[in-house]
């Protein structure tokens, strides 16, 4: 049987300001990453979205990005090999307190935003963020972009990784996403994104911008859930991968 995860960003309200739908999302994914404070979230949001995952059982990861609440993470920053390292393992830490705190194991760690994206092309980013999730604890899953560094190194320095799909994204041929500042990088049509989710996962394929096919590792699919028509397509993806005999299910219960 095939085996996929559905993932989506969690607890990124800050203070007076709320956003996303985590409530109604989670009753459709099987893991949640977790902002640890530094692109959004903070501690009472941390804890009540780490004990929101724990009622019904979701399972939970840290993701960290840039200290910049301002941008929401999404800008790039130059910063150090250390820095970068140094980074993850205070983020990592943050949320590992709330979830110790409610008896809670990390599954995870995926960073956030422009992090996330610079780490799947250079590679000496990629390995900070790999080693610093090594150093913590070498049993929680690197969450990367398929096909990018973050899968490549992670694998190298004996980490377990999750190689991460977007359903409404669309690709480069080298399996990078096209930027958001680019025409047609968001794919609008939910049946569209449905049934390239369907072929990424069953056939390992997904068609670029290009219109050329690209091999592709689907073991977790990222969704967002940020409006209530995002939150029915959630619930659309999960129903369409169950109809196509494709179990749904947290990470850790199939990467080895």
């Amino acid at each position: 049987m095939y085996k996929v995860d559905l993932n989506s960003d969690m607890g990124e309200s800050f203070g007076n300001y709320s956003l996303g739908m985590d409530e109604e999302v989670m009753k459709f994914i099987t893991s949640a990453n977790i902002a640890c404070g530094w692109h959004a979230g903070d501690a009472m949001v941390m804890d009540k979205t780490v004990a929101a995952a724990q009622k019904i059982n979701i399972a939970i990861g840290a993701h960290p990005g840039f200290p910049d609440l301002l941008g929401f993470g999404r800008r790039e920053m130059k910063v150090s090999y250390e820095e970068a390292k140094n980074y993850i393992k205070y983020q990592i830490g943050a949320l590992w307190a709330f979830a110790k705190s409610r008896g809670v194991e990390l599954q995870h760690v995926k960073a956030h935003g422009a992090f996330y994206n610079m780490a799947a092309k250079d590679s000496q980013m990629a390995r900070a963020i790999a080693e610093a999730v090594y150093e913590v604890d070498k049993e929680l899953i690197l969450v990367g972009l398929a096909k990018s560094e973050m899968i490549r190194i992670g694998k190298d320095i004996g980490l377990k990784v999750a190689n991460e799909v977007f359903a409404d994204r669309a690709y480069n041929p080298d399996g990078t996403l096209v930027s958001r500042n680019i025409k047609g990088s968001v794919i609008h049509d939910k049946e569209e994104a449905i049934s390239r989710v369907i072929r990424m996962v069953k056939s390992g394929r997904v068609a670029s911008v290009t219109g050329e096919d690209i091999n592709i590792q689907a073991d977790t699919i990222c969704v967002h859930g940020d409006n209530p028509s995002a939150v029915l397509f959630v619930q659309e993806i999960r129903k369409a991968l169950e109809n196509e005999n494709i179990k749904v299910a947290p990470m850790s219960s199939f990467i080895r």
